[in-house]
């Protein structure tokens, strides 16, 4: 298997002859020219940050110098380095800031840098210069002397005034070269592992897997909901606007037909597209109620209660909230309802709804019999699931003999200015008796 690095390398009898030596040579170099450009950078900017002007560019100056230093790991590190950083959701020079700004992967790579720039350049060019620097010099001691004439001296220490002590020399620093490779590249390969652990995304714990998990439900949340309101359109736009000119058709063809057996037939048949039509706009309003898209949560509630068969009272004051929370929150408050239509025997409900601190908390009470059971089938087992994608809770208090209060909870941002401007809904003792 080829070596993914010097750390490998270096256990094979062919390292001093393979591109390693030479690898981790080019990476030490490239390390002292890219800290000591950092270095004169970072004096530059701190001067100017006196005066609050380059701050904002030494912060981020580290991820800069965090994707050079990727690219570089390319010389001893076979494995790629993965950027850490995320990709905006909005276009733009402001979001692209926001982001990098509040990423740990920014002040990481700002960390190494200012590492790279102060202590890591110079011990890069004492390793480089120790490792081939010297072994280079006594390789070159038979042309110094040829040079010379008469004399040279070695690394400014040793005496040659002999071609036998020139090659002794150069003998030494041909074997210098090779034995000096191996701490050359496992000073390579320590550099090469620091970076790695500063510059490339660390290792995916529980935690962030959990986290990853419920960012995949909530988008088939949305992707759920924005397919709910294509049949929705689908259905009131297309087979919708079909059944009123087919009823139109047969209304007009009954007005023109002689009494007779044909005249009953289509009176039978416009009576029966008139009922299809009723279901179908009872299913389009399940699907998706259109009052919940234009007016918001605390229209449609009112709505749903205006359509049960207990008598409910609504007090509701809600801005315009997230699409999710919105749809979320009204279908658990419609199937609470119809719980209460066919099994509580309740007289009467209630429906609180508001928006504070950042939690929107929807209760829906009735008078009826209580001992519910969400497990038993009725409904809601399904969005309290719904609801925990949106971290949120659906909780049941149903004691025998009742009352039963069905209590949802989503924490959801606070509305924006226009939003909130939007005038609020309340509503009292609305219903059907």
């Amino acid at each position: 298997m080829d070596p993914r690095n010097p750390w490998q390398a270096l256990t094979r009898p062919r390292f001093p002859r393979s591109s390693w030596p030479w690898r981790a040579a080019a990476y030490l170099a490239t390390g002292g020219l890219v800290g000591g450009a950092a270095c004169l950078v970072f004096l530059v900017l701190g001067v100017f940050s006196l005066l609050l002007v380059g701050l904002p560019l030494l912060v981020l100056s580290g991820p800069a110098v965090g994707a050079v230093e990727r690219l570089r790991l390319r010389l001893v590190d076979r494995d790629p380095a993965p950027d850490p950083h995320g990709v905006p959701t909005a276009p733009g020079l402001a979001a692209w800031l926001r982001l990098r700004v509040g990423e740990q992967a920014t002040w990481r790579e700002l960390g190494y840098a200012l590492l790279l720039a102060t202590v890591l350049w110079p011990l890069d060019l004492v390793a480089l210069a120790v490792g081939v620097g010297l072994p280079v010099v006594l390789l070159s001691t038979p042309f110094q002397l040829a040079a010379d004439g008469r004399e040279t001296k070695v690394v400014k220490a040793y005496l040659v005034t002999s071609y036998p002590e020139a090659l002794a020399a150069a003998l030494l620093g041909a074997l210098l070269l090779v034995a000096l490779a191996y701490p050359l590249a496992a000073v390579a390969g320590a550099r090469a592992a620091l970076a790695r652990a500063l510059l490339t995304p660390r290792e995916t714990g529980p935690q962030d897997g959990i986290g990853e998990v419920i960012a995949s439900r909530a988008r088939l949340v949305d992707a759920f909901e924005a397919e709910r309101r294509r049949i929705e359109r689908d259905l009131h736009d297309g087979a919708q606007q079909r059944l009123v000119a087919l009823t139109m058709t047969l209304g007009l063809a009954r007005l023109d037909a002689p009494p007779g057996p044909l005249a009953d037939q289509l009176a039978k048949a416009h009576a029966e597209a008139g009922h299809v039509l009723t279901e179908l706009r009872e299913l389009i309003h399940g699907i998706h109620p259109q009052v919940l898209a234009d007016y918001g949560l605390g229209a449609a509630l009112a709505d749903a209660a205006d359509r049960s068969a207990v008598p409910v009272d609504t007090d509701m004051e809600l801005p315009r909230l997230p699409v999710p929370v919105e749809s979320a929150a009204y279908f658990a408050g419609c199937e609470a309802l119809a719980n209460i239509g066919r099994h509580s025997g309740a007289t009467r409900a209630r429906i609180t709804a508001r928006h504070t601190d950042g939690v929107l908390r929807l209760d829906v009470e009735d008078d009826g019999r209580g001992g519910a059971d969400p497990a038993g089938g009725s409904g809601l087992t399904g969005l309290a699931d719904r609801i925990a994608v949106l971290d949120g809770t659906l909780t049941i208090m149903s004691p025998e003999g009742g009352p039963t209060l069905l209590r949802v909870e989503i924490p959801c941002p606070a509305p924006t200015e226009s939003s909130a401007s939007s005038s609020p809904r309340t509503a009292s003792s609305s219903g059907r008796g």
